[in-house]
This record gives structure tokens, C-alpha cells and sequence, in this order.
């Protein structure tokens, strides 16, 4: 079992559009082979930081999701649209 964080610095006034974003992902996530579970935090000092705490049953299978054309689509549509700067991924072993 692996624990990924996801940092995600947004733009002033797109949180709303994040979190709603996040919730679409997450219903595709649910059905993702190799994926336990996710669940998106908000920085109280810092209302444009998130943090998405996903659980995954292996570190291959956060690999092939983050390299699937489905993720590159989300990621590529929130650097143009929401995004501030690059997302930071931690990946932690269990």
C-alpha cells in the first residue's frame, strides 16, 4: 500500500472551480483498478492550498494512473485554467 499526497497551489477566486473539479475525479478514481481511496484537505491558513491524500494498493498503479490520458487531460485543463503552479506529489510507503 502506498500513500500519495498531491499539493496543489490554485489561483484567487478558482477554489470553488478546483473542488468541484476534484469531485469528477474522484468518481473516475473510484472505479480505477489498484485505487483504495482519496479524499481532498484545505489549508485553513492558506484558502489556495489543497491537499489530496489518495491511498493506492501499489505504486505502479499510482504510475499507470498518472500516466494515463485521462490524468494528463485534468492536469493539462487545471494548469491552463486553476493551477498556480506545478503540483508537488510525495509518495509515501507503507
Amino acid at each position: 500500500m502506498v500513500t500519495v499526497g498531491m499539493n496543489y497551489q490554485v489561483l484567487p477566486g478558482k477554489g470553488e472551480v478546483f473542488e468541484k473539479a476534484f469531485a469528477g475525479v474522484l468518481q473516475v478514481m473510484r472505479d480505477l483498478d489498484g485505487h483504495a481511496e482519496s479524499h481532498l484537505f484545505k489549508d485553513v491558513a492558506d484558502p489556495n492550498s489543497y491537499l489530496i491524500v489518495s491511498d493506492w494498493e501499489s505504486r505502479d498503479a499510482f504510475n499507470e494512473f498518472i500516466h494515463s490520458e485521462r490524468f494528463a487531460k485534468v492536469t493539462n485543463w487545471g494548469a491552463e485554467q486553476i493551477l498556480a503552479g506545478r503540483p508537488r506529489h510525495e509518495v509515501y510507503e507503507k
